[in-house]
């Protein structure tokens, strides 16, 4: 039954990737401009171009010599392909039928450490991005165009690219230019008008940015070998898993059915992760059907663990045999906190392209960050009246694995709580996404986290010979103070039996214990 279902599982898998391959993409790691408007910063007009963290190139191919670029060919850099900047016409008739330059349109490429050579001195309240009439004679920058002050380590760098509209011309276009990267950084890129002629200008086309070994963007790389070494991690837990499963597989519990689901689905979500980020590095593009697809499963796989764990505090399948009355309120629970972490994953990993978060993924965190903090404290307040049933019906088997449980569930909320604060720290540190490449840890840590705690819960609740006795196995002992617990016996002829032992009231104290020596020692 548990190989038919598994292979079941396996093929539905396949299917949905089959199907998943040929849904339409969307580009990521390629930045799209679709006559996106140009801003108003200072004296300056500008659209942001993308950020990313890209590490330096293995080589850099000759000069005016054709490369064939792929994937994997050590190369870093970006690529702008069709770049057009479109403005009024009314801007267009001020300027001479034949004027060789009627404004300047200037590409800006800088790294975050570099960030304090663009611009000069205060202007209007806030640095100047612009070189005015004023600044030219202080500082030596040429009007009309982008204060740039050349870095300490290579003299080309800020990177500027300049394009000018001709005539009456409504656009202007780069066509096609690669800009290598030499040095790895967290890499900034601003397309900057300094001519208040050119206000309420356009910019159309894309750029591709590149690592050595693929698309991804710098912070996203560790992750695809991340999620192939969880992927391993989840198939090996499954596999001792199932071995149990099937061995032991007529003293199953409901509860470790629930267990099984969860294991499903952290595999399911492990391999996701890792073809939607090997698609992308080798592609440039971001399949959305499978992108979709892994977040909804991540954010069952989370609610469904959470609730796991809630019902095992609240004594599912060992104290009592279903929730009861607070089923409906655990469902709500759990719907809300789905939604919420689906919202939050969407717009967190769909259509991402930069290495910074938005503002709208800040907003959705808080309502998890919330349902998180009830969470918490509805599973240690269940847990602790559970706790409390344990030791009134002095059932020291169930006792000390739900003690061995709240340890391993106070250990992982103080990590939590302290990983949550370094995450804060490291973000308030670090502004400008300089420190990267240490950014993937942020992610991978709760993926560890949840492995982890789901790795204590299967070492508890592991099928085996004695199941039944981990189980709730008669109602009315709440009402009488019976309890009934299940110890294995082997026969001579090595059959094995489940005995019961019922204590009773006004039963022989004595002749119990010598029935309960007597089955230790068969």
């Amino acid at each position: 039954m548990g190989t038919t279902i598994s292979v079941q599982c396996l093929l539905t898998v396949l299917v949905q990737l089959l199907l998943l391959s040929v849904f339409r993409s969307v580009e990521s790691s390629i930045h799209i401009y679709d006559r996106d408007p140009f801003r108003e910063v200072g004296n300056a007009y500008l659209v942001s171009g993308g950020s990313e963290g890209v590490a330096a190139s293995r080589f850099i191919p000759p000069p005016r010599r054709a490369f064939r670029s792929s994937a994997h060919d050590g190369l870093s850099y970006i690529r702008f392909d069709n770049i057009t900047f479109w403005r009024s016409k009314a801007a267009a008739n001020r300027n001479p039928t034949m004027a060789y330059n009627s404004g300047l349109v200037q590409i800006i490429i800088f790294e975050a450490a570099d960030r304090d050579n663009i611009g000069g001195s205060p202007y209007g309240g806030q640095r100047s991005i612009c070189c005015t009439a004023d600044l030219a004679k202080l500082e030596g920058c040429k009007q009309g165009e982008v204060i740039r002050t050349p870095s300490a380590t290579d003299a080309n760098w800020p990177m500027v690219l300049n394009v000018n509209f001709r005539g009456r011309q409504l656009s202007a276009q780069l066509k096609k230019k690669e800009v290598y990267i030499k040095k790895t950084g967290m890499y900034n890129l601003f397309f900057i008008s300094c001519d208040p002629k050119l206000k309420g200008m356009k910019v159309s086309g894309r750029t591709v940015w590149k690592n050595p070994e693929g698309y991804l963007p710098g912070r996203m790389s560790p992750l695809m070998k991340f999620y192939a070494i969880m992927t391993v991690a989840y198939i090996l837990l499954a596999g001792i898993w199932c071995l149990q499963y099937v061995r032991y597989r007529q003293d199953v519990l409901p509860l470790q059915y629930c267990i099984t689901g969860v294991i499903a689905l952290g595999l399911l979500e492990m391999i996701f992760w890792y073809f939607d980020y090997a698609y992308f590095n080798n592609t440039g593009t971001r399949p959305v059907g499978l992108t979709t697809w892994v977040v909804i499963i991540g954010a069952i796989r989370r609610t469904f663990s959470r609730l796991l764990i809630l019902s095992i505090s609240m004594g599912y399948g060992v104290v009592r045999p279903t929730l009861g009355g607070l089923t409906t309120k655990v469902l709500l629970l759990g719907i809300t906190y789905f939604v919420a972490s689906i919202l939050l994953n969407i717009t967190e990993y769909v259509g991402t392209i930069n290495d910074i978060a938005g503002r709208a993924r800040v907003l959705l965190v808080l309502p998890v960050a919330l349902l998180d903090a009830f969470l918490i404290l509805w599973i240690f307040t269940s847990l602790s009246k559970t706790l409390e049933q344990l030791q009134a019906k002095r059932s020291s088997v169930k006792l000390d694995i739900y003690r061995q449980f709240s340890n391993a569930l106070a250990i992982t909320v103080i990590a939590s709580v302290a990983w949550i604060g370094y995450e804060v720290y490291f973000k308030a540190t670090d502004p400008f996404n300089e420190r990267w490449q240490g950014g993937w840890i942020i992610t991978a840590f709760w993926d560890i986290l949840a492995f982890g705690l789901l790795c204590v819960i299967c070492y508890l609740w592991a099928p085996s010979q004695s199941s039944q006795r981990y189980a709730y196995s008669d109602v009315r002992g709440e009402e009488d103070d019976e309890e009934s617990e299940s110890l294995c016996k082997e026969t001579p002829k090595g059959d094995i039996s489940l005995i019961k032992m019922d204590r009773k009231e006004g039963s022989d104290s004595s002749d119990v214990e010598d029935d309960i020596q007597e089955g230790k020692r068969e």
